[in-house]
């Protein structure tokens, strides 16, 4: 895949910054609309919600509103600056990319993007050309508590950030939306680890949530690659009729269903 700058990036470097992450909160559940779905992801009750690869905030402004705290993790300076001045007063921003252990990593871009495109990543593919010093954290080095939900979405080192927050996902047991996509990533590793944690996917292709186990992922990023290819701003056009490309995975533990509520501890797990 070689790098272009897409329609909607052209156009937000002509926009303020503020501009933009509005924009970007507004049209995003058209984009993901398990935006959109949110009950049906972070619990009613949810302490902590965790996102991991902020960008322009789309899921932190939403998560701030469904729990007590937001956690948003973002490695881009400029994001995180953004995300930092305009968040809620639950929202704590930190400038960091989420990995598997501390320290600093190259955090890779294409040429000519400073971060914006969303594309950013701890893992180097053929559509970056630069990098940037950024530090690192795990999820489990952060002290975080009560955490009733994770959103990852950092192109292609989603199991590092997994890996870095064993400890948490054994004791809080939050439900995870991952992006996962093949064209980027191999999606059997993650979907393996967290089997072994205890963890079933599902996906929500259309209005109704589907076992990823009942549900050929790969085959269908294949399908629909070229609705990936086509940018945010095409995809987001009402007037487009796109079919759905999807590459996130929510995944929940012990048996629970997309919209239940999680089960007292100490309860029997449901396996229906």
């Amino acid at each position: 895949m070689t790098a272009r700058t897409t329609p909607a990036a052209r156009v937000a470097r002509l926009l303020p910054n503020r501009l933009v992450a509005a924009a970007a909160v507004a049209v995003y559940p058209r984009f993901e609309p398990e935006l959109a779905r949110l009950a049906d992801l972070c619990p009613a009750d949810c302490g902590t919600a965790v996102d991991v690869g902020g960008w322009y905030g789309p899921w932190t402004r939403r998560l701030s509103a469904r729990a007590r705290r937001v956690v948003t993790v973002e490695p881009v300076p400029h994001l995180a600056r953004l995300l930092t001045a305009g968040a809620p007063a639950n929202v704590r921003v930190i400038q960091a990319a989420a990995a598997d252990r501390p320290g600093t990593a190259r955090l890779w871009l294409p040429p000519g993007d400073a971060g914006d495109r969303g594309v950013s990543s701890l893992v180097r593919r053929d559509i970056h050309a630069h990098a940037l010093q950024v530090p690192r954290v795990t999820l489990d080095g952060l002290g975080l508590r009560d955490v009733g939900f994770i959103k990852i979405d950092v192109d292609g080192s989603e199991l590092a950030v997994l890996r870095g927050a064993t400890a948490l996902l054994a004791r809080d047991r939050p439900a995870l939306f991952v992006e996962l996509e093949a064209r980027i990533q191999p999606i059997a590793p993650v979907v393996t680890h967290l089997a072994l944690l205890g963890y079933s996917g599902w996906v929500l292709p259309g209005d109704t949530w589907v076992p990823l186990a009942r549900f050929p992922l790969e085959a269908h990023q294949a399908r629909t690659a070229h609705v990936a290819s086509a940018g945010l701003l095409r995809r987001v056009l009402p007037f487009r009729s796109r079919p759905r490309y999807v590459n996130s995975v929510l995944f929940l533990p012990d048996g629970r269903r997309p919209g239940a509520p999680a089960e007292p501890e100490g309860a029997p797990v449901s396996k229906g």
